[in-house]
């Protein structure tokens, strides 16, 4: 899993406030949960971009005046109005507790149902999953190469890793879609048949 470092400060105040102020001067509060005690702090709006604004899944070393913290993003809040980033939320990870997080879905291998024209529509872009730190992967990778026409892969067909897949198993992560053209040809051909 990729490492992203994250600089911040430690909060005294917790107000509302505090939290408006340090807002108006592009910080983002934040808060640290997961380990022995709870750590409130705030760090520069900027340094929450490639993390926040990205599909991918980054562990966090966040450096909190000089204290290094191993963690994940588990949270974070917009504004409803102008999609300014208002809080973020972190679970420190540690070796032995199992963490829960959604992963991003990477197609892999060739569709015969897309050869024939048929479109690929991708479902659900992350899986969530539980898994120990150690086993967390990049992405899950869910293989189209038997995917027909009008057919679906469902979760319940992805081969997991060392990690448990958390979402329904019946919910169908990819489908390959009958275009009009092909659907209209199908049913003159069918028509054709009949003579």
């Amino acid at each position: 899993m990729k490492t992203l470092e994250i600089i911040g400060f430690k909060r005294a105040n917790l107000g509302k406030q505090q939290s408006k102020d340090l807002r108006n001067e592009s910080f983002v509060p934040g808060v640290l949960y997961g380990g022995s005690e709870q750590v409130h702090f705030y760090a520069p709006a900027i340094l929450f971009r490639d993390l926040v604004y990205s599909p991918e899944v980054y562990e966090v070393d966040l450096n909190i005046e000089g204290t290094h913290y191993r963690a994940i993003m588990q949270d974070v809040q917009f504004h409803p109005v102008n999609e300014m980033l208002l809080h973020v939320d972190f679970l420190e990870l540690q070796d032995d507790k199992p963490v829960k997080i959604e992963i991003p879905v990477k197609m892999v291998g060739n569709s015969p149902g897309v050869m024939l024209g048929g479109k690929l529509v991708t479902k659900l872009r992350k899986l969530k999953i539980k898994a120990l730190p150690a086993n967390l992967p990049d992405y899950i990778e869910v293989d189209i190469s038997d995917l027909e026409l009008g057919k679906s892969i469902k979760v319940n067909k992805i081969k997991g890793g060392d990690y448990e897949i958390l979402t329904n198993a019946l919910a169908p992560v990819a489908t390959v879609t009958i275009p009009r053209a092909l659907k209209s040809a199908q049913m003159e051909e069918a028509r054709g048949g009949k003579k």
